[in-house]
């Protein structure tokens, strides 16, 4: 009796080539309407801490291209942090990122689940191939972000000798995120008249990083209360003035001149 082995798995072959011109993007629709507000509160808070540099890709639902046994695979996930990347030529637009080619690779690439699943979790090790698989093992991206907003909840794992590990969080429920220096969690309230769960960033002094309409509205709090103030000093003046004026006139009714005091 012979017995048959499993074929062995080889490594897929992995090639970094520029997007043909004639490649037809991914343009699924957005499941809900949760995703882009997410990951534009994400990038805002950034950019409103001054923590976006003009050599950084941040970008939300934005292809990412490797090519996989000669096939091209393009995920776009719902948000994603490249530490440095290759300028375009000046009228050209980046419609699509290829790492190690057009700069250096992806740093942390976030997934928003919808209310079916998407396959955020999915590990398959053929073409297409699942999201989990392809940052894990084809991209090697350092960290990888599930964020359920309707739970909610929030996992992050790390790269660790090829493997994602799942992370555990502060006491505070927070993930430090060391490509971004910063750490993530959930955060509950308005933006933009949406209530919702948020994911947010705080300093590691578990400072929170406002969003740009935050800052905007201490900004106005703030002059609100400069301008109070001063409007409180200059009554207190008036004030001063007419008593002193009060008095020189009592004064003159005694028949004292007050310029001779």
């Amino acid at each position: 009796m012979l017995l048959q082995t499993p074929p062995k798995r080889t490594e897929p072959v992995v090639t970094w080539e520029k997007l043909p011109e004639d490649f037809i993007l991914p343009d699924d629709p957005v499941e809900n309407i949760v995703q882009p507000p997410v990951a534009a509160g994400l990038t805002d808070a950034l950019g409103a801490a001054n923590r976006i540099q003009a050599q950084m890709l941040i970008a939300s639902n934005f292809g990412l291209v490797a090519t996989i046994k000669k096939k091209t695979v393009v995920k776009a996930p719902d948000w994603l942090y490249v530490p440095r990347v290759s300028p375009v030529a000046e009228g050209v637009v980046r419609r699509s990122y290829t790492p190690n080619l057009e700069g250096d690779p992806v740093a942390v690439v976030m997934e928003f689940l919808s209310e079916t699943d998407t396959g955020e979790y999915s590990l398959r090790p053929t073409y297409p191939y699942g999201k989990f698989y392809f940052y894990e093992q084809i991209l090697a991206v350092p960290t990888y972000v599930i964020f359920d907003p309707y739970e909610p909840a929030l996992e992050v794992r790390r790269l660790q000798e090829g493997k994602y590990v799942l992370q555990e969080p502060s006491p505070e429920g927070r993930y430090w995120i060391p490509e971004l220096e910063l750490f993530l969690g959930i955060w509950h309230g308005t933006r933009l008249g949406l209530t919702i769960h948020w994911l947010r960033w705080w300093d590691s002094e578990g400072n929170l990083l406002l969003w740009s309409s935050e800052q905007a509205e201490q900004e106005r709090l703030r002059a609100e209360e400069e301008r109070l103030r001063a409007e409180a000093a200059i009554a207190q003046l008036e004030t001063q003035q007419q008593r002193n004026e009060s008095l020189v006139a009592k004064l003159r009714e005694l028949g004292i001149d007050p310029d001779t005091l």
